[in-house]
């Protein structure tokens, strides 16, 4: 019966049809509730590494982070949406900010201060620059990167971030050394985080489930207000409106990050193909175009190279809105259109970010716990579509090995130069091109 209030199967699995605007409006919505603790929390991992995160001085640029991370994801959804010539899939994407670029960007930016994210922000210009220029290849491109090697990285970058979860959910790195880090009340808020998480998502049904990351912080926020953790000051002294500022950190080529970026703009490209796949399959029950595939990278990459000139982190589509797509039955753009809308208005809105800015970071620290292991699993998925003969076991060991080895003991690169140490160290760019390598030269009969 909610089927045919909003429309007609027929009209349902087109991307063209707009729904009534009454049913509209509350799908929009729902797409932004099912990704928009994961859009922001990029934009603190990264703040809170380079040293203007929770309690620093500086943490309005923590909150600009914040707001450009909504405003900008709103923008690149846009672009995927209503599109703009070539640009854009015309499907209900959404587009947010990527964990898969986290294991460059952290590093990049370690201890560095708002400084270091000239050179952070100038490589995400150009690297969203070079993912927009993957869309004419991105079908050779997808042929070459089997599922052995976009999997492994994709399981890399979940344990190359763990650690992260781990110690936010202590208290952070700033407490490290002092008797509060580790203590029994910052656990006890991560842990809420977690259980409230695993409740909603287990038990409750429709946007409940898909919004359980949300919601989960939003109790554990509760329960750290109740434990006189929260504060609001920075939120009284935020503005209500602030225009995105150009090149706000500055212009300065760090071919260590450029490097970095534009090989993590492959992993997302194919991600975002796989969206695409998903997207059309589940909604419309047909396979991608190839126009749809090659329009939405050149969206993902449009949207990365924006929001890098105004100082953003690199966008991607969302997995999880896909998932909503199929369990709404709805295929319109138009309803993504809308929730896009609504992200750009509350970008625009500096007091939202200065409340999302006044979350403990014990609190964070229990949702990534989750959302990193998410990213691990996910890979692991990947893996399962690989056939386990002794020669792709041979290469996923080797691979992963360097990979994860480098990422836990980044000190036997110390005498690199610096931008070589700052790829390796990652463990991702080595991790790939020695599975990319194997699998080219390696005899398929070595069975």
């Amino acid at each position: 019966m909610a089927h045919a209030r909003l429309g007609t199967p027929e009209q349902l699995r087109n991307p063209d049809y707009m729904p009534p605007l009454a049913q509209a409006l509350p799908l929009g919505l729902q797409h932004v509730l099912a990704m928009f603790a994961s859009n922001v929390t990029p934009a603190l991992i990264v703040a809170g590494a380079a040293g203007f995160g929770f309690g620093s001085p500086d943490v309005h640029h923590m909150v600009y982070l914040i707001q450009l991370s909504m405003l900008m994801a709103g923008i690149a959804t846009l672009l995927q949406t209503i599109g703009l010539g070539r640009v854009g899939a015309r499907l209900p994407i959404v587009q947010g900010t990527s964990f898969a670029f986290i294991p460059i960007m952290v590093p990049a930016v370690a201890g560095t201060g708002v400084a270091g994210m000239a050179g952070l922000t100038t490589g995400i210009v150009i690297g969203g620059l070079f993912h927009c220029g993957l869309g004419s290849v991105i079908g050779r491109l997808r042929q070459a990167l089997p599922p052995l090697v976009t999997g492994l990285v994709v399981l890399l970058i979940g344990l190359s971030l763990v650690k992260v979860g781990i110690e936010y959910a202590a208290g952070g790195v700033a407490l490290k050394g002092q008797p509060e880090y580790g203590s029994l009340v910052h656990w006890s808020v991560a842990l809420v985080v977690i259980v409230s998480t695993l409740l909603f998502k287990c038990l409750a049904r429709g946007l409940l489930s898909m919004a359980a990351a949300l919601l989960g912080m939003g109790v554990g926020y509760g329960y750290a207000l109740l434990l006189g953790q929260v504060s609001f000051a920075a939120v009284g002294q935020a503005a209500w409106f602030n225009a995105p500022e150009p090149l706000r950190f500055g212009w300065e080529i760090n071919w260590a990050i450029v490097i970095g970026m534009c090989f993590m703009a492959v992993v997302s490209a194919i991600e975002t193909v796989g969206d695409v796949s998903a997207i059309a399959k589940g909604g419309a029950n047909r396979e991608a175009t190839d126009r749809e595939v090659q329009g939405a990278t050149y969206a993902d990459g449009l949207g990365t190279a924006v929001a890098g000139l105004f100082g953003g982190l690199p966008n991607t589509s969302f997995s999880q809105n896909v998932g909503l797509v199929a369990m709404t039955g709805v295929m319109s753009r138009h309803v993504v259109t809308i929730g896009a809308v609504f992200l750009i208005l509350c970008g625009l809105v500096p007091k939202l970010g200065a409340v999302i800015a006044s979350m403990p970071i014990a609190v964070l620290g229990g949702g990534v716990i989750i959302m990193f292991g998410m990213v691990a699993a996910s890979g692991v998925r990947m893996l399962a579509e690989v056939t386990w003969s002794r020669r792709n076991l041979l290469i996923f060991a080797v691979s992963l090995s360097v990979g994860l080895g480098l990422q836990l003991a980044p000190d036997a690169l110390q005498h690199l130069p610096t931008t070589a140490r700052v790829l390796m160290t990652s463990g991702l760019l080595p991790a790939a091109a020695l599975s990319i390598g194997l699998n080219l030269v390696l005899p398929a009969d070595i069975d």
